[in-house]
């Protein structure tokens, strides 16, 4: 017969098995990745720069866990997030540390080129500038991340592909791009080469989860 004692040991060893596969920077890392939407191995190894064999066996350890799951399509085996409760899990993950390590803050700085001059627009101040026409929202992210799910009335334009359709945007309003939130920096090369054609461009601070969460509100 289980007491109080026993229960709470037996519930505690389980929430353990979750933090003990957090423990990894790079399933940390995996796991964001996948919160843009599902990923072949191929994929996520080249993303974090890993070799195949390293990325599966993380993705072994966060599926004992049941972070993730996966289906084969022909020869892939591709990996999702198991629920969508993780996704905002990590943002709230992010959120607690930067509040709690000023190291965090300070690495965020530098990852943004803020010394760059790459200045941010708002959630709020896209709505609003959207909205009197004054600018036009680019999606770099890979195009299977904008399938997945994007910022209504985003353009997709995958990073690799922008120098190639500049001609395709207009030359009379803000061109604001975003990609997988505030720590990718997809977003700010798509700045700098927009500024460096002559367009008045901005990187949104925010990404898809940060729109979606304050539309759920």
């Amino acid at each position: 017969m289980f007491d109080d004692r026993n229960l709470k040991d037996l519930l505690y060893q389980e929430f353990a098995r979750i933090g003990k596969s957090l423990s990894s920077p790079k399933r940390l890392e995996i796991l964001d990745i996948l919160s843009h939407g599902p990923k072949s191995v191929e994929a996520l190894s080249k993303a974090t720069n890993m070799s195949v064999a390293n990325v599966s066996q993380h993705l072994q350890t966060l599926a004992n866990s049941r972070l993730v799951k996966f289906q084969k399509k022909g020869n892939y085996v591709i990996y999702e997030l198991a629920d969508a409760a993780i996704s905002d899990f990590l943002t709230s993950l992010h959120r607690l540390s930067e509040k709690q390590f000023v190291q965090v803050q300070q690495i965020k700085q530098e990852f943004l080129n803020v010394n760059l001059g790459t200045d941010g627009v708002s959630l709020s101040e896209l709505k609003d500038r959207m909205n009197k026409g004054e600018a036009i929202l680019l999606d770099v992210r890979p195009l299977e991340e904008y399938e997945e799910a994007h910022i209504p009335g985003a353009v997709s334009m995958p990073i690799e592909e922008l120098s190639e359709k500049l001609s395709t945007l207009p030359t009379n309003c803000d061109v604001i791009a975003y990609c997988r939130g505030c720590y990718c920096l997809m977003s700010v090369e798509a700045v700098e080469l927009l500024r460096s054609k002559g367009f008045n461009a901005f990187r949104l601070e925010e990404g898809v989860h940060d729109w979606k969460l304050q539309n759920d509100k």
